[in-house]
């Protein structure tokens, strides 16, 4: 299926940009009208009802992987999942996987900056944070975050997300919890092409094409997705630096603007109905878009941040028995990122490029899945990794590799009770052996569910927290932190409780939980006095005096917080009637973070967030409408020492039609308006001030899906 979108916005930054957008959509109908596509019967059909107007349902009891390590029924897994079908991302006129989690899951929040969008789950923060790629780590960061513009939407089937650590199945990283990607690689006889495009204000577009082939048990999927948008600001002024009434015009970005390609492609072959193997391959490049500086006025930069990544992967499961399967895998990826100058200074010129980080990460897994009981699904694993890190500041080049072996058995031990224990070890070069354990309890009595979980978490102190010798300068100031090769690992406990029900027309649940995190690392500020002065131009003889002189103090990697997040989430999903669902999820979060004896709330955690959707759906012959009115409603967020960001409710109303014009041809058009009510923090910026909603206002989206195969 082609798709693309034509969308109408609100604000056309000029003639000129809105004529490239056009007529890159007119060269990508011709590409896919002059692609030949195999027509296929029954088989053909089953796959389009998937997301044909004639056909909707909603699934309350997907298949999931995450939180059991294995495939099974969401209402059948001991630990509870979330679960984000591409239908529904759909649905919600969502592109981006940061929007697709932020609208749909309370917990989760986003901020973004040029540095990289700091993702916090239950109120921790991004490097407590595992995302995945069908399993496989998804590595390279920014100030520990992860570049989320690095995951391709046009491939994703589910997300899945497991709360809380899980590091007894998936290791280091692991302590709020795992975020899995899905993607989707159709197994049945086809040729189709695919282009979807959304437009919005402020220069926002995302634009995804696939090339889908499968036959006879060969598959290759091509897919080519760009991710663009403008810098802006909701307020032009700023407070002059130590004043809290005078103010000055700026041209900082509030958002930050930037372009985005990611270019992937997959092979897959199944020779016989045991082996399937398979290799893959993505190239993503991502660049900023900031305002450059003036002379006229504050908040321009000279240079652009540059990040590149590559990542490949090979591997294959061989099936012995529908219960018993082998697989393997080997991943290499690659991330770097750095400084390119679009401003001739005194010492680069325009062009010039200067790496700040450039990360590898080679990963290697075995498993086995094996039904050596009849009602049980044992796991055994091991698993190789080592990390590589050269930062320019400093001269540091350091690696380092771990090893892994854990094991996982989960047995219904009689009617309607399951029991599931999971235990890893691991053995880390710097840190050495750390065990991970992990049980879950679960009694399913007909269609409810009662469950109860413990389990460690483990994070290594990342290369940079252990070896940095940084030094850059920011705006005229210059900016230093160490890294501490005395660090301990950081290990938490978690306890979930939870209740469910669970049938064809309604899926209720509540789930308590406690998490405690020791021996946190955290970059503590230390004051620069006469002799750290001394010592730090010594360590970095690039400093200017004018530098030294407005130096007040530097930071240094540490343990020495402990974390304890606590809360209630109540997830409700309901078939109203045909055609109609409702679902909304609340979270209360109680997060803290504990430095000497002194108890703050955990910065950029939030008490109370929910998420709301309501669907509808019908059909009339081959045309198909939905319409999705979605809201994000969530209350302050705390930012310790700063000034709190006030609470805010976004909603959002998108509407498809879909035609299924022909039996190789599909076509949907879209409208939706984003931030309905116009929501804005507008607020005066200042060097006290902090943010959590950074929607530019009420935006117009319109645009057309179009598939053929």
């Amino acid at each position: 299926m082609v798709s693309l979108w034509i969308i109408i916005t609100q604000r056309i930054p000029n003639k000129d940009s809105f004529f490239v957008i056009m007529n890159k959509t007119f060269v990508l109908i011709l590409a896919a009208l002059f692609t030949e596509s195999a027509a296929y019967p029954q088989v053909h059909r089953m796959e389009r009802r998937d997301t044909s107007a004639v056909s909707r349902t909603y699934n309350l009891n997907p298949v999931v992987v995450t939180g059991s390590g294995h495939h099974q029924r969401l209402k059948s897994t001991a630990t509870p999942v979330h679960v984000l079908s591409a239908q529904e991302i759909r649905e919600q006129g969502i592109s981006t996987f940061d929007g697709a989690l932020t609208r749909m899951m309370p917990q989760v929040s986003m901020s973004p900056n040029s540095m990289g969008t700091f993702l916090r789950l239950n109120g921790l923060g991004n490097k407590y944070i595992l995302i995945l790629i069908n399993g496989q780590k998804l590595n390279g960061d920014i100030s520990n975050n992860v570049d989320l513009n690095r995951i391709n939407m046009s491939r994703v089937k589910r997300i899945e997300v497991l709360d809380g650590a899980a590091s007894s199945l998936y290791g280091s990283d692991a302590i709020a919890g795992v975020i899995n990607i899905i993607t989707d690689q159709p197994t049945q006889n086809l040729i189709s092409v695919t282009s979807d495009t959304r437009v919005s204000g402020h220069g926002q577009l995302t634009e995804n094409v696939t090339l889908d082939i499968y036959k006879n048990g060969f598959g290759s999927y091509t897919s080519f997705s760009h991710d663009r948008a403008d810098s802006y600001r909701n307020n032009d002024l700023e407070y002059v630096k130590g004043s809290d009434t005078e103010t000055q015009q700026t041209i900082a970005p509030f958002f930050t603007g930037y372009r985005s390609n990611i270019i992937g492609q997959k092979f897959t072959y199944a020779p016989t109905e045991h082996l399937a193997l398979n290799a893959g391959l993505d190239y993503s490049y991502k660049i900023t878009d900031r305002p450059e500086t003036r002379q006229d006025i504050t908040g321009g930069t000279d240079y652009e941040m540059r990040y590149k990544g590559f990542r490949w992967n090979v591997g294959g499961i061989y099936k012995f028995t529908d219960r018993n399967s082998l697989q393997a895998t080997f991943t290499v990826d690659r991330f770097r990122y750095g400084k390119e100058y679009d401003v001739a200074t005194k010492d680069y010129q325009v062009g010039d490029y200067v790496q700040s980080k450039k990360q590898m990460m080679m990963d290697g897994e075995l498993k086995a899945i094996l039904g050596l009981a009849k009602n049980s699904t044992t796991i055994f694993g091991a698993d190789w990794r080592k990390d590589y890190l050269t930062a320019t500041s400093g001269n540091i080049e350091e690696n380092v590799y771990s090893l892994a072996a854990y094991a996982q058995h989960e047995h219904k031990l009689f009617k309607d009770f399951t029991a599931t224990l999971g235990l890893r070890l691991t053995h880390h070069e710097t840190f050495k052996n750390h065990l991970t354990p992990k049980v879950a309890l679960m009694y399913a009595p007909g269609n409810f569910r009662f469950r109860a979980t413990y389990s460690a978490g483990f994070r290594a102190p990342g290369l940079d927290e252990l070896y940095y010798h940084y030094f850059s300068v920011n705006r005229g100031k210059a900016q230093i932190s160490f890294g501490n090769k005395d660090l301990n690992p950081e290990k938490s406990n978690y306890f979930s409780l939870n209740a469910e029900y669970r049938d064809e027309v309604i899926a209720v649940s509540v789930t308590g939980f406690l998490n405690r995190i020791n021996d946190m690392v955290i970059k503590q500020n230390v004051k620069v006095d006469e002799a750290s002065l001394a010592m730090l131009r010594r360590e970095f003889p690039e400093m200017t005096d004018d530098q030294a002189s407005k130096l007040e103090q530097y930071a240094v990697y540490q343990n020495s917080d402990k974390g304890d997040v606590k809360g209630v989430q109540v997830n409700v999903s309901a078939n109203i009637f045909p055609g109609f669902n409702l679902s909304t999820n609340y979270v209360y979060t109680y997060a803290r973070t504990k430095s000497g004896e002194e108890w703050t709330a955990l910065e950029r955690s939030m008490r109370h967030a929910a998420t709301v959707a309501a669907n509808y759906h019908h059909a009339w012959g081959r045309y198909g409408l939905n319409v999705n009115l979605n809201g994000r409603l969530q209350s302050k967020t705390y930012y310790p020492g700063y000034e709190d960001a006030p609470g805010y409710g976004i909603w959002n109303l998108h509407t498809t039609h879909s035609f299924d014009v022909a039996k190789w041809f599909f076509l949907e058009p879209a409208i939706g308006v984003d931030n309905i009510f116009n929501k804005v923090d507008d607020r005066i910026d200042s060097s006290q001030r902090k943010y959590a909603l950074y929607s530019p206002g009420r935006m117009l989206v319109v645009g057309l899906k179009v598939k053929f195969k």
